[in-house]
């Protein structure tokens, strides 16, 4: 955060709000000329800041709508039962997210599914062939309190 000025921050917050600026739009937000604008924006993608852009989807739209957070122990503490697992869930389009956590569980999934039906089936069929996972616990989600998506910046 050292490299980073005030327009550099604000540049990231503004796309936070809205990636789908028009760099004339995003100049004009931060009260500075296109040309610098859009010199800071590719120097914060080169540098790393701005990793991608993405939509964000409405999940109950696509049939999506029912999200589990799935708490993984591995059955032994080893450096290839931990690099498994992680492999394992890079491909699966059901798991959004995954987080190797510290505490009771060694891993945390956020899994969207349709209903608890096809998570039963995600669970046996998925995870389930994934022998090294020892045990699983999983929370459903009743409601969304505050997904915003964005890191704070200031």
């Amino acid at each position: 955060m050292e490299r980073l000025d005030k327009k550099d921050i604000e540049i990231l917050s503004e796309l936070q709000k809205n990636a789908r600026l028009t760099n004339k739009e995003l100049a004009a937000s931060i009260n500075l000329s296109s040309t610098p604008t859009f010199e800071r924006v590719k120097r914060l993608e080169k540098e790393g800041y701005i990793k991608k852009y993405t939509a964000v989807l409405d999940a109950d739209k696509l049939n999506r709508g029912f999200v589990a957070f799935c708490y993984l122990k591995m059955k032994q503490h080893t450096f290839e039962n931990a690099t498994r697992i992680m492999e394992a869930v890079q491909f699966v389009p059901e798991i959004a997210e995954c987080y190797n956590i510290s505490g009771d569980y060694d891993f945390l999934l956020k899994i969207y599914t349709r209903d608890m039906k096809e998570y039963q089936k995600f669970l046996l069929r998925i995870l389930g062939e994934i022998d090294c996972i020892g045990s699983l616990n999983s929370s459903f989600v009743l409601g969304e309190v505050k997904n915003d998506h964005g890191l704070p910046l200031q």
